[in-house]
């Protein structure tokens, strides 16, 4: 296995867990615990996946910032946007975590990270 092989792995396995993590989140976790009149177990896992995603996304600006440049992308539109979305979705994560309330935030996080992953895949081809 190749370097770069490596680097690839690494950059899809963060996102598996930062998306992956929103899903189970999202999935299960919030419709389970929402009624409950105790909320302190869901934040607490909700903080525990925040923490992981932190470094998943250190990893992830990383790897990807190795593999754009070694590919020669930065002139790419795809990868303009890419990087676009992603300040987005960062902005939804911050404001999300002071209004925690606006359940539309952590959707519109959602999708964007989907758009994300779908744009990814496209300069991967």
């Amino acid at each position: 296995m190749s370097t770069w092989e490596i680097i690839r792995l690494l950059h899809i396995v963060a996102m598996a867990f930062f998306v992956g993590g929103q899903l189970v989140l999202a999935a299960a976790v919030v419709p389970v615990m929402r009624h409950e009149p105790d909320n302190t177990p869901m934040r607490a896992m909700a903080r525990r996946f925040a923490y992981g995603s932190l470094i998943a996304v250190g990893i992830l600006i990383a790897t990807g910032t190795a593999m754009a440049a070694h590919l020669d992308l930065w002139g790419s539109v795809a990868l303009q946007v890419k990087m676009t979305l992603v300040g987005v979705t960062a902005a939804l994560i911050l404001w999300h975590m002071r209004r925690p309330q606006m359940h539309a935030l952590e959707g519109l996080a959602f999708l964007t990270s989907m758009a994300i992953v779908w744009i990814g895949v496209a300069l991967s081809h």
